[in-house]
């Protein structure tokens, strides 16, 4: 499906544009508007050169070093050298979809026009994501205060044409691969090599993409969460509109209306409507709205903030259009590394809901009847007995990686920068987060697509039989015991590509 063209203005990115270039390859443009804003603030900045004027980062060193002016002869040099400096991260390296984020919202932060750079520079990124290039970025190496310095520097090194570019199955030097598409690169002037590595841009992509994968799970989890409850003969009556509201959430309110929706015309329901002597059901499949609705609150809160920050001026100094020339500290990224610390908390609370009814659709006192770890014949099979533990694994593992990573500080550059963020560590967990709730979800839609199997003939609602469909589409029932990683697999590859949200 091709995606409408992506125009960036520097006000009106949105999260599912930066869903279409990351991940469907979007093309991408300057606005003309942007193109006049930039040229308007780039003179202010040629204008301060040519007055002598001493200006952080224009014509002075950076962080602790700012008070050392720098001659005009050596300016040019200054920003090619703090670009080198700084390309300093390691660690295991960025997916290429965040990559192709962190390009756009760079692109879009200095096409906002307070960066006073020329519009050359958003231009070559936007040339380059539509020309399918990518650059290698250490995730590791960002305390997320003066923004995301080093994996912003490795995105600049490969703009002025150094370092290593990646294009389809190829990977080469920047100058060469550039030269082969026809582009040229930058030649950086005054402040612009300053302008290419401040800002929050690289966890904020990771950020937009990652509160994206999270709406997906959310909704998600009330698919799988119902067949669970269909498969264990649990009741809809803790869903009902008069309980949610009671207490007047909407978070709660939204989620139990959508398992509503999903359990409605169950067969399975009416054959034990009348007679079961359980009054109520486990809070794992009771408290659904009261856990779910909560972690919707969280997304809503997150998308919002991280929203917001696609179209914010995170540079420094700023640079307005009446001349004037101001420090701050947009840079500093709290409000999405707590944001991200927000959803991995959520998410984490989707990963112990599911685990907990995975090990009731399998385990032999709880599971209202099924055979043992729902295996055709016990004991000489393991059936899913395994698959619980590998989701108890990722539950406690999401556990760990919850902690909260934007109360941590420690100072750096000399003590000029004494309290950060880290902002990258927060997006880099939250996104193994996001990936071990997948497979969690996955696990409990294979065995609750199991335990359905077992109370045939009886169909349970229609948005759960609509499920058990499409597990069925990539995993074929359990007789004789298999490998299961490969299901699991499969499953959670669908889960991430959407294919669960039924509505």
């Amino acid at each position: 499906m091709s995606h409408p063209l992506v125009i960036l203005d520097g006000q009106s990115l949105s999260l599912a544009q930066v869903g279409a270039v990351a991940d469907a390859y979007a093309k991408v443009s300057l606005a003309a508007v942007a193109v006049a804003r930039m040229a308007v603030t780039r003179r202010v900045v040629d204008d301060i050169v040519a007055s002598g004027a001493v200006v952080y980062g224009v014509t002075t060193g950076f962080g602790k070093l700012s008070e050392i002016a720098i001659p005009v002869d050596k300016l040019a040099e200054l920003q090619v050298n703090l670009v080198r400096s700084h390309a300093s991260g390691v660690g295991p390296l960025l997916p290429k979809r965040e990559v192709r984020a962190m390009m756009l919202l760079r692109a879009n932060v200095i096409a906002k026009g307070f960066s006073g750079a020329r519009a050359d520079l958003p231009a070559l990124i936007c040339e380059m994501l539509n020309a399918d290039f990518w650059l290698d970025v250490p995730e590791q190496g960002s305390v997320g205060a003066s923004g995301d310095l080093a994996p912003l520097a490795h995105l600049a090194l490969a703009l002025i044409g150094e370092g290593k570019l990646n294009r389809g199955d190829r990977h080469g030097p920047a100058a060469d691969m550039l030269r082969e598409a026809g582009l040229k690169p930058l030649v950086l002037a005054p402040k612009e090599g300053l302008t290419l590595i401040n800002g929050t841009q690289a966890h904020t992509a990771v950020a937009a993409l990652a509160v994206a994968d999270a709406r997906t799970l959310w909704h998600t989890a009330h698919v799988s969460g119902a067949a669970s409850l269909e498969a264990l003969l649990g009741t809809p009556v803790a869903f009902d509109a008069r309980i949610q509201d009671a207490r007047g959430q909407d978070g709660q309110r939204d989620s139990a209306t959508l398992l509503r929706a999903l359990l409605e015309h169950s067969e399975i329901r009416e054959s034990h409507r009348d007679g079961d002597p359980r009054v109520q059901d486990a809070y794992a499949l009771r408290c659904m709205p009261q856990v779910h609705g909560p972690v919707l609150d969280a997304l809503r809160f997150a998308e919002g903030l991280i929203g917001r920050e696609l179209n914010a001026a995170t540079d420094n100094p700023l640079v307005f259009e009446d001349g004037t020339m101001l420090s701050g500290g947009n840079f500093h990224g709290q409000a999405v590394a707590m944001a991200l610390d927000v959803l991995a908390i959520a998410m984490t609370n989707l990963a112990t809901m599911s685990e907990r009814r995975i090990d009731r659709t399998v385990h032999p006192d709880l599971n209202q009847g099924l055979p043992p770890f729902l295996a055709r014949d016990a004991g000489l099979h393991s059936g899913f007995m395994m698959a619980q533990v590998t989701a108890a694994s990722l539950a406690s593992e999401c556990k760990l990686l919850a902690h909260p990573a934007s109360v941590d500080t420690i100072p750096t550059d000399g003590n000029k920068e004494d309290v950060v963020p880290m902002a990258m560590g927060a997006a880099w967990k939250l996104r193994r987060v996001i990936r071990n709730v997948q497979h969690i979800l996955a696990i409990e839609l294979m065995c609750a697509a199991q335990g359905l199997d077992y109370r045939a003939p009886l169909k349970p609602g229609r948005g759960v039989l609509e499920a058990h469909r499409r597990v069925r589409l990539l995993v074929e029932p359990l007789g004789d015991d298999r490998t299961l990683a490969p299901d699991i697999g499969a499953l959670a590859d669908a889960i991430a590509r959407g294919e669960f949200v039924i509505v």
